[in-house]
């Protein structure tokens, strides 16, 4: 639909035609770069995003900034979705999926304003993307996932969100955690891995539990706080009164009737906890004498109940989250139970320790020392909010991290080496002659935009990019893998230094990159012509 005819159905409509449509996109590519083009690398700085309600976050890592920065411009709104999707699929790469966009958009802009139709510059992104990708597969190295190399892979993730020193204490923390749930042949589920926020000390402080952190604490002040070599029983039985599930009144002719219906009601609770109770003095007799009992209870404990369970030293938790019910069987074993009737030693789990951390009004309870746990927590402890908050994004990505390189049993060397080496490989004379035509500007164009990766990380290193890629390009042709060396500017080897990318987010990212900027190029037209364009104006307004 040209732009007359839609000015004619819709008088109110807004169009951009060709010249003015590409050079919008391309400007708004660029701007959504140039805001998180000083994230990237170690050396990368921080934003503080203001909200509606004066709620600040501060943090450099390009997820949130994309999810809660409020973008108007409809182009920018489009990279910005793609980006997080990214962030989705791979777990990381956001920020550096936007540079690449915007990269490949101005590399474009200096062919289309000499002539060139953007459908041949497509075509030679298309061509050079399949090429890139060959490359990735062969660049790539092939190694055994064991501790140490995972150690390197998430502290270059963790470097990349906090400073050094709080990296390497982390990376400890989040690679015993993934090992800790991985199991050979199924696939590695990180929600097993929970994350617990404590404001309290410093970020030093934080540490990892081979075991499981609930927020809330007993009920009852008379309860044991604190019981070691505990026997651990999950419950998913209500331990108090609950109203009928359909409206219903009870009519009493005299007192002693409702008197009656009270204590048959608390009968009923009485039996089922006379055989937890059973099974307690059963288990925790003969040797086992000192050991502790801890029930943890899906539904609620009225205070009668509680007070028959601190009777008998029962440390006992009402209304536990029910994704902490499974872990919790996952952390000390045993099976979670739905009835009372059918308990025994067989259904209880055990851990080496339990007991409750009271902070300010907010009670913690740590079950610790559990043997061979398929369920751990990482505790994060700070400050303040922003610290928590901080260090949260970043262990989630190192996570991730770790999770991506166990499945692709394989990593690619960081600190730009890959888009150095790949652009090399994309300007040999071999590969351009087999592309006909002007289509090899589009690649020409496409290997130029992978810089865009090793000089944003020079520059905010604090060095200058064009010595530090000479440098690097120097090396490339002499055969060798080469990466910035962010404390010198020299150049490194990034394998020697444990510097090492994803696989599956530098695949994702050049997919992505490719796909985004060939959509945007083929605009020749924007149209803001919705429904709410065909409303009247107000009568009082101009």
């Amino acid at each position: 639909m040209s732009s007359a005819a839609v000015k004619l159905a819709n008088p109110n409509a807004e169009v951009l035609r060709r010249g003015d449509a590409l050079a919008m996109n391309i400007q708004s590519a660029r701007g959504l770069q140039n805001v998180l083009r000083s994230n990237l690398s170690p050396r990368g700085t921080l934003k503080l995003l203001v909200d509606g309600a004066n709620q600040l976050t501060l943090t450099k890592d390009g997820k949130v900034l994309l999810s809660q920065m409020q973008i108007t411009n409809p182009v920018a709104v489009m990279i910005a979705r793609a980006a997080t999707a990214q962030d989705d699929v791979a777990g990381d790469g956001t920020t550096g999926l936007v540079l690449l966009v915007g990269e490949l958009l101005k590399q474009a802009s200096v062919y289309v304003e000499e002539g060139l139709h953007p459908r041949v510059i497509t075509d030679g992104y298309e061509a050079a993307k399949v090429e890139a990708l060959k490359f990735l597969d062969s660049f790539k190295v092939q190694m055994d996932m064991d501790r140490e190399v995972l150690c390197s892979v998430a502290r270059t993730a963790l470097r990349t969100k906090l400073q050094d020193s709080l990296a390497n204490q982390m990376t400890e923390a989040v690679v015993d955690a993934v090992l800790a749930i991985w199991q050979e042949g199924k696939p590695i589920d990180l929600f097993m891995v929970e994350i617990m926020k404590m404001q309290h000390r410093t970020a030093t402080d934080s540490r990892l539990v081979r075991g499981l952190v609930m927020d809330h604490g007993a009920r009852h002040p008379d309860m044991p706080k604190r019981q070691k070599n505990c026997f651990v029983l999950t419950l998913n039985v209500s331990l108090e009164y609950e109203k009928t599930e359909i409206n219903s009144g009870f009519f009493y002719s005299s007192a002693e009737q409702r008197d009656k219906l009270i204590e048959s009601e608390r009968r009923f609770v009485d039996e089922k906890l006379r055989k937890i109770v059973d099974l307690k003095n059963t288990v925790c007799s003969g040797v086992d004498k000192d050991c502790g009992f801890v029930l943890v209870n899906q539904k609620g404990i009225d205070p009668l109940s509680l007070d028959i369970l601190a009777k008998h030293g029962i440390f006992a938790l009402r209304r536990a989250k029910r994704r902490n019910m499974e872990r919790l069987q996952l952390c000390c074993g045993g099976t979670a139970q739905n009835s009372v009737d059918d308990l025994s030693p067989s259904v209880l789990g055990k851990a080496g320790l339990v007991y409750e951390h009271v902070l300010g009004e907010n009670k913690y309870t740590f079950v610790e020392e559990c043997k061979s746990p398929k369920s751990v927590t990482i505790l994060i402890k700070g400050p303040n909010a922003h610290i928590l908050q901080q260090i949260q994004d970043a262990v989630r990505d190192g996570l991730r991290a770790v999770k991506n390189a166990i499945e692709d049993k394989s990593l690619v060397p960081g600190a730009g080496a890959f888009q150095v080496a790949c652009r090399q490989h994309l300007l040999r004379p071999e590969f351009l002659r087999s592309v006909r035509g002007k289509a090899q500007m589009g690649i020409k164009a496409f290997a130029e935009a992978l810089l865009v990766i090793p000089k944003t990380i020079a520059t905010n290193g604090g060095y200058d990019p064009m010595d530090v890629l000479v440098a690097l390009e120097e090396e490339v042709q002499d055969g060798h893998v080469a990466g910035i060396d962010l404390n010198t500017g020299d150049v490194l080897d990034p394998a020697q230094e444990g510097i090492w990318d994803n696989y599956r987010v530098l695949r994702q990212q050049l997919h992505s990159c490719s796909v985004i900027a060939t959509n945007l190029l083929h605009v020749d037209e924007v149209m803001r012509a919705g429904r709410a364009s065909l409303k009247p104006a107000n009568p009082g307004e101009d």
